[in-house]
């Protein structure tokens, strides 16, 4: 196995021109960005990066842009499930080929799917590329209907050696430690909530998936750091200032908030989200605009 995913994993919203097209200028400057401000390794087409909203060209684009300009530094893992098995294994191949470090890869969604199924899918997502190319599973049992239980993880990660942990989206910090004991304890678990992310650590995860981090990736940085440590008051102290800024960031629309800050710090052109997703109205802006700079929220305090 190449590498797998620690620390703070942004998942990159993805800047859009004016006309609905991907910004790649942008996306460069977004990736340039979250390097600078500590993060550990990016998640380019995931919940936050609106992928079910982009088209496949569209998501192959971003990947390459996104590759190119971490251009090594960080990891960078495509979130590749798709609509479809077929598509799903097209942009994996694809990541692949574009010389992604790896892949996530959601549950399929909408329709309600039997454990083989899942089994299934992600058997045939894995033998899709190479043996040592690594596979995180995603599960977002709240937006994508299907869910992934311990047992059914443990049996692909039994099929599939190229499945080298989970990023598990749901606040379910049991199930988590459930994810921590397969493969003999060997499994890389993440957490998409972002208030676990010093409690997962602690109970020995890897790290967490982070759409705040976009915005706010030097408070991550402070709470990896003290994790690092094994500062654990000094992580939660760093966790309690990070959940009150996110608190305000994910009042209205989190990832239409994410680009109206992004592009109020120069890194994006357009605060677009793609359609049917709502952007903020202006009052919205205004007030997110406000409640943050109340916030001091580029300021991360030397706290002890």
């Amino acid at each position: 196995m190449r590498r797998r995913l620690r620390g703070t994993v942004v998942p990159i919203v993805t800047p859009l021109t004016e006309g609905d097209t991907v910004d790649e200028k942008s996306l460069v400057r977004l990736v340039e960005h979250v390097i600078s401000n500590g993060a550990q390794g990016i998640f380019p087409c995931g919940t936050t990066g609106e992928m079910m909203y982009l088209t496949t060209d569209e998501r192959k684009h971003v990947a390459e842009a996104a590759i190119q300009g971490a251009a090594g530094r960080i990891p960078v893992f495509i979130q590749t499930g798709a609509w479809n098995l077929r598509d799903t294994v097209a942009l994996s191949q694809h990541a692949e080929a574009a010389g992604a470090d790896g892949i996530g890869v959601v549950t399929p969604v909408f329709y309600k799917l039997s454990e083989n199924a899942l089994i299934d899918f992600y058997m045939t997502v894995a033998r899709s590329v190479s043996e040592d190319f690594p596979i995180y599973l995603y599960a977002i049992p709240q937006n994508a209907v299907n869910d992934l239980t311990p047992a059914v993880c443990e049996k692909i990660a039994e099929s599939c050696p190229n499945v080298a942990g989970i990023k598990y989206s749901y606040p379910d910090i049991c199930r988590m430690q459930e994810f921590l004991t397969i493969r003999e304890q060997t499994f890389s678990v993440l957490a998409g909530p972002d208030h676990l992310f010093t409690a997962v650590c602690a109970i020995g995860g890897d790290g967490v998936v982070s759409g705040n981090a976009n915005v706010i990736g030097a408070h991550y940085a402070a709470i990896w750091n003290a994790v690092q440590k094994r500062d654990y008051d000094l992580a939660m102290k760093y966790q309690y200032r990070t959940n009150m800024l996110n608190d305000i960031l994910c009042r209205v629309n989190g990832i239409a908030a994410y680009k109206v800050m992004l592009k109020r710090e120069g890194v994006i052109r357009t605060s677009r989200v793609r359609r049917p997703m709502e952007n903020l109205t202006g009052r919205q802006e205004q007030e997110l605009i406000e409640q943050m700079e109340r916030a001091d929220y580029r300021k991360v305090p030397a706290l002890s």
